[in-house]
């Protein structure tokens, strides 16, 4: 790409008509024509109506598992998992601390210990070189998150648990479709759980999905996500259940949007891409990597500031939202979180690298529906504030 003038500028008209916002998803008609026809029938609850049925049985057949099971939020699939998986107080989860607190929130709510682990520091997932340090006699599980839409990287994750005889959950929240080795994530540990939140690549608004090739765990997921009613006698419960529960209304959108799962992955790639074309000439800019194992999904275009711009996210954020560009600062790592640090879970300075880079990380406008003018005009804005900061002392 050609070094961008600052000549090129000089127009103000170029930067004040355009607002690109963060994330929008991509819905149309194949989602509309399902939720009217859901509504007009009436079959809007859990109970009612087969798209809640459909859209489970495509989005196992679309993560190459035997079952999947919608639920409320990607939350709630990480603490079905958690239960699932017969965790209880005082046992220790191995973490990614950077992560949405989603993953560390889950085994909470069970008691269990989350213990940080830092990240790689090219794709910002969990260090596998680092966790078997961390395993005590009290480590039952290890989650891993494919962060931003990059898969970790599984096998030394399933070499180290099938050593310690430890359970794998897959937070895919970011990643439905991205592969390991040409392994759909969500299918490769015991557990996968996914996310169907607004800005997801698939969404049905709020929402989840769990993920499993284990019957047991199916069966017990399917019982407690739904107040665990009887079988015999439905109001005599089985046990303490949750109302985890994915609507027919919300499932009419999932299928929709499982049409064109294909497309919509496409478009994120091309997204990508465009990106990695267009702003790799900014050497104070860390663009993301896709590793020789990966298959990316780039649920957000993750950049990182380094050289003349670090220690200036703040102000670069300001610059691009003036510009009509909008973005958002990378997660508070676990091991930050002052609700924790007083918990005594964790101390605040035990992964440098999560650390370091949480700081001056952010993403850019991603969303499934960004048009080529606008990743352009992104592009250039990107260059614009950048070139206006790294030269501001």
């Amino acid at each position: 790409m050609k070094k961008i003038q600052l000549d090129y500028y000089q127009s103000k008209n170029y930067f004040s008509n355009m607002f690109v916002p963060v994330s929008k998803p991509l819905l149309g008609e194949e989602e509309e024509s399902r939720v009217i026809e859901a509504i007009r029938s009436g079959n809007i609850s859990s109970f009612q109506g087969g798209y809640l049925k459909e859209f489970e049985e495509k989005f196992a057949a679309f993560v190459e598992v035997k079952h999947a099971i919608a639920v409320s939020s990607g939350t709630a699939a990480l603490h079905l998992a958690v239960i699932a998986l017969g965790l209880r107080e005082n046992d220790e989860i191995i973490v990614p601390t950077m992560t949405m607190m989603s993953s560390i929130f889950a085994p909470i709510y069970e008691k269990v210990v989350p213990v940080p682990i830092d990240i790689d520091e090219k794709t910002y997932n969990i260090d596998p070189k680092l966790i078997e340090a961390k395993i005590t006699s009290k480590t039952k599980a290890i989650m891993v998150v494919h962060l931003y839409g990059h898969p970790v990287d599984m096998d030394p994750i399933m070499e180290i648990a099938k050593n310690h005889n430890l359970f794998v959950i897959e937070d895919a929240a970011e990643a439905h479709g991205a592969k390991y080795k040409g392994k759909m994530v969500g299918s490769i540990g015991d557990i996968g759980c996914f996310s169907m939140y607004a800005n997801k690549i698939i969404t049905t608004g709020e929402g989840g999905m769990v993920t499993t090739n284990n019957d047991s765990y199916a069966e017990k997921i399917r019982n407690i996500k739904a107040l665990s009613f009887g079988k015999e006698h439905k109001l005599m419960h089985q046990s303490v259940g949750y109302n985890y529960r994915l609507a027919n209304l919300q499932a009419a959108i999932g299928v929709g949007q499982l049409e064109k799962v294909d497309k919509i992955i496409s478009l994120k790639r091309m997204m990508g891409s465009y990106y990695l074309a267009h702003l790799n000439d900014l050497e104070d800019i860390i663009l993301p990597v896709e590793a020789p194992y990966a298959f990316s999904v780039y649920w957000m275009f993750h950049i990182v500031l380094r050289g003349k711009l670090e220690g200036k996210r703040e102000e670069f954020i300001k610059k691009l939202k003036d510009l009509g560009v909008e973005t958002r600062e990378d997660f508070v790592p676990y091991h930050e979180q002052k609700i924790f640090i007083e918990k005594g879970y964790v101390d605040g300075n035990e992964c440098p690298h999560a650390s370091k880079y949480s700081k001056e990380g952010l993403y850019l406008p991603s969303g499934t529906d960004i048009t080529e003018d606008e990743l352009k005009y992104v592009c250039d804005a990107v260059h614009k504030v950048a070139e206006e900061l790294k030269n501001k002392i």
